[in-house]
């Protein structure tokens, strides 16, 4: 079993290395910052790498295009695949959504780790949905009162289907004051690259969304998908 501190300079070269230059395309195209890694578990080598292509479908999230990538394309054959419970490790960018996290529990990986917290997410890139939906749609009042009800996690984190872990709070569970400061300094330094990745994100969607303002709209469009 790889030492904690290990696998924390494991998962934050995954992001630096792997994570990070897959998503630099990615916003280049107008899509958000949030990508994801299929490690192997046995060594963390990395199997898979993809980045949100929103540019393409709202539902291809970082986690869910990796997901898609990891049975598609790198082990299309069901024979050679590594199994996601046992084989892998999971590493996503920024805390997983809910649309992500039941990607997760239905494809069967039991491992995941996770850069940004909600948040974070929320406050530094401008993305509140993540927490929203959850709040909105899967959280269940019953008798608590606000301030129970703001007491609740918004999903169980560990679980019978997967467990899932802050990069920062082991960072913060490390005991070994130097290897604390360490890894927090590297994990400063990595969560900085993304200010340039959001940076370029919201350029290229302002390009894009004016673009498709002044484009003219095709003369062949209709609602009619039965139209010949």
């Amino acid at each position: 079993m790889v030492a904690p501190a290990a696998m924390l300079w494991s998962l934050l070269r995954v992001v630096e290395d792997d994570i990070v230059p897959a998503t630099r395309v990615g916003v280049a195209s107008g899509s958000p910052l949030f990508g994801a890694a299929i490690l192997s578990r046995s060594n963390l080598d990395v199997l898979t790498v993809a980045t949100n292509n929103g540019r393409l479908s709202p539902l291809l999230h970082g986690e869910l295009s990796c997901i898609q990538k990891f049975y598609t394309s790198t082990f299309p054959d069901p024979a050679c695949r590594p199994d996601p419970r046992n084989d892998t490790v999971f590493v996503s960018s920024h805390e997983p959504c809910s649309l992500c996290l039941s990607a997760l529990a239905w494809a069967g990986f039991a491992e995941f780790y996770y850069l940004f917290k909600y948040e974070e997410t929320r406050d530094l890139f401008g993305f509140p949905d993540d927490m929203g939906i959850l709040q909105d749609v899967f959280r269940v009042r019953g008798n608590d009162t606000d301030e129970q009800l703001q007491q609740r996690e918004l999903y169980n984190a560990e679980n019978k289907r997967f467990k899932g872990r802050s990069m920062e709070d082991m960072v913060q569970e490390e005991a070994n004051e130097t290897e604390r400061n360490s890894l927090a300094e590297k994990m400063k330094s990595v969560k900085g690259l993304y200010t340039e990745l959001h940076a370029t994100f919201l350029e290229a969607s302002k390009a894009n969304k004016e673009a498709e303002e002044n484009a003219p709209k095709p003369s062949n469009c209709s609602l009619d998908v039965n139209k010949t």
